[in-house]
């Protein structure tokens, strides 16, 4: 059933023998390969026949006619042109099959973009995007099983084979009134948070909520089964050695908690170590010291409208379905939206980017505040920017439905190592319109694809401009947007969905490392590790 197994490293491909005759498991002989000098390299696998379908993220099979890719936390299953059905025996890397070639399985170690960290350079906080720094120590040697009739198949879930729900929270809009009114909106629904604090108070709104200042409330919603997560230390910016001070001396509240949040660009944050204010080694010891072990990547895979909400799901986040959601706004906010769309997500360049946002505050610039002398470099940006931006849409039909390149292998959770430790990072899905991302067709979605979504959310931001935010006033929390986090409520009760703190996914998600499956000699694949992972056979 196997042509050919060749390593693909980026110092050159290696053809690798294999036994033609084991007819019931394939190991994959790596051990003549220094898997420490990459940081990333694929296994092609090509079989003497096509490749019939392949297990989705949803578990449901589907024909080999679009696109496959399966991460960590999907099946690696596929089933071949003679009902040969095909298994990985670990879930670490990607199984990747392009619909143009079916007789080839790409088993991929850290693509380009599949596990991206942003990062923030220079005096301009220059972003731009890495990939994690990873290790290739695999628990057992990659291995394909071929059994008799049946797969084995692991549910994200911890209720079997059902949706996620995570919400992580940034508090920059947080006050001592609006914290006790989230809180007991939450408990009304039975709705779970990672809820960022601030620890110190050290604001430009003197009404900011910090733990310094709401230690109670604070300590309310660790109670009520929240969990609390930095989101760095204070909402305004101190000087550079004020920071790094601070950084180094503070005293977690409590002992547990395990998650860090960027906030703004403050100087110890995880996305501007790269600018070498902070040595590596040092700032690992302090996250280490205080108990930290989960980093966000300051990356959103898209933003949630209609149709968008499943991060497992690369389909959702293309421009054609970033459109039909957000259809009824009328042409010019629609074009605004698919123009920004276009530069932040579809590109994703920091050049464009740039050239955006200097566009835009140019304009303002020359038409609003008469500063004429801006108008010719006004001109050269917008004129660079069209042309990236009308590439796009004169190819749109073909375009509209490429995956977003920071979505297109659905990262969500993987591990990195900053020095010489390994820690976890996470990638969100920007959630600002709860009337949008939460509608019931969108939460019936989620359901119904056993979809997942790390939701990156402002519940308490009070702008004008926040369509479909929480608080329709200060005091009050929106109808629609509450009847929306009702029917997600009942959904969690009536266990159709998991909504568990992000370390509590986590912490279950991590089990999926320790994964090993092997087959015996009648064919029949089974866990030969010993996790708590909920699995089923998939036939």
């Amino acid at each position: 059933m196997i042509h050919s197994i060749i390593i693909v490293t980026p110092s050159g491909d290696q053809k690798i023998d294999f036994e033609v005759n084991d007819s019931l498991k394939q190991a994959i002989d790596l051990s003549l390969f220094n898997l420490s000098d990459f940081n990333s390299f694929d296994i092609k696998i090509t079989f003497s026949q096509t490749i019939a379908e392949f297990r989705s993220h949803d578990y449901t099979w589907q024909k080999s006619e679009i696109n496959f890719i399966a991460n960590e936390f999907s099946p690696k299953i596929i089933r071949l042109e003679n009902g040969q059905i095909v298994q990985s025996n670990i879930t670490a890397g990607i199984w990747e099959i392009d619909e143009n070639d079916t007789t080839v399985l790409l088993w991929r170690f850290n693509p380009d973009c599949s596990v991206p960290i942003a990062s923030y350079l220079g005096d301009e906080n220059r972003k731009t995007i890495s990939s994690a720094n990873q290790q290739f120590n695999f628990i057992e040697t990659p291995a394909l099983l071929f059994p008799k009739s049946e797969a084995i198949e692991i549910s994200r879930s911890k209720n079997p084979f059902t949706a996620v729900a995570c919400f992580t929270d940034h508090c920059d809009f947080d006050t001592a009134e609006n914290l006790i009114l989230q809180r007991e909106f939450f408990k009304e629904h039975q709705i779970k948070v990672t809820k960022g604090f601030f620890l110190n108070h050290f604001s430009k709104r003197e009404d900011n909520a910090s733990f310094q200042n709401q230690k109670q409330e604070l300590l309310n919603w660790n109670d009520d089964g929240h969990e609390l997560c930095y989101h760095s230390l204070s909402q305004s910016i101190k000087t550079d050695q004020e920071s790094f001070v601070d950084f180094e001396q503070f005293v977690p509240p409590l002992h547990d908690i395990k998650v860090w949040i960027d906030h703004g660009f403050q100087p110890y944050n995880f996305s501007l170590l790269k600018n070498k204010k902070f040595n590596k080694n040092e700032f690992e010891n302090i996250l280490n010291k205080k108990n930290i072990n989960t980093l966000w990547n300051y990356i959103d895979s898209g933003t949630a409208t209609h149709g968008v909400i499943n991060q497992f799901n690369p389909r959702h986040f293309t421009l054609s379905n970033f459109l039909n959601g957000n259809k009824g706004l009328g042409f010019i906010k629609n074009t605004q939206l698919i123009i920004k769309n276009i530069i932040f997500h579809y590109y994703n360049e920091e050049e464009l980017i740039l050239k955006y946002k200097h566009t835009a505050s140019r304009f303002k610039k020359v038409f609003f505040q008469r500063q004429f002398k801006l108008f010719f470099p006004l001109v050269r940006d917008f004129f660079k920017l069209s042309i990236s931006i009308f590439s796009v849409l004169l190819f749109w039909n073909t375009k509209k439905k490429n995956p977003y390149k920071l979505a297109k292998y659905s990262p969500t959770v993987f591990k990195h190592i900053i020095f010489d430790k390994e820690f976890y990072i996470f990638q969100t899905l920007e959630m600002l319109d709860f009337k949008k991302s939460l509608s019931h067709e969108n939460i019936n979605t989620l359901i119904n694809e056993k979809g997942v979504f790390i939701a990156h959310t402002y519940f308490s931001v009070p702008m004008e401009y926040h369509e479909g935010k929480l608080f329709s006033t200060e005091t009050t929390i929106d109808k629609k947007v509450s009847e929306n986090f009702k029917y997600l409520g009942y959904k969690i009760k009536n266990n159709q969905i998991w909504n568990p703190t992000l370390t509590e996914l986590i912490e279950y998600w991590s089990d999926f490392e320790k994964l090993v499956l092997d087959i015996d000699l009648e064919g029949n694949i089974f866990e030969k590790s010993n996790t708590s992972l909920q699995k089923r056979q998939a036939i």
